[in-house]
């Protein structure tokens, strides 16, 4: 699945805001690598960076669903996110 383009542009605003990224935020694309790699996204700011996410795109991220490979890039990141809203949004119909 390809991530849209508003998808992955409210994703990065997202990231950049929670972790204070703003002086890179022309450097992150689709294949920025994140956790392991980015040195603002420890342990701890991937927790403030999920509860972001779920106010932000009002959305519900449960524990089991937590690996390595959503947190890859910016862009695993922003197709997880755009699957959670296409599935919210299917269970509200």
């Amino acid at each position: 699945m390809t991530t849209t383009t508003p998808t992955l542009i409210e994703v990065r605003s997202v990231l950049v805001a929670t972790l204070g990224l703003e002086y890179r935020l022309d450097q992150l694309d689709e294949s920025t690598e994140l956790f392991g790699t980015l040195p603002e996204l420890d342990s701890l700011a991937v927790l403030e960076l999920v509860s972001a996410l779920e106010d932000h795109f009002e959305i519900v991220i449960e524990d089991e669903e937590f690996s390595g490979e959503i947190f890859a890039t910016l862009g695993s990141l922003a197709e997880f996110v755009q699957d959670k809203t296409a599935t919210r949004a299917s269970a509200t119909r």
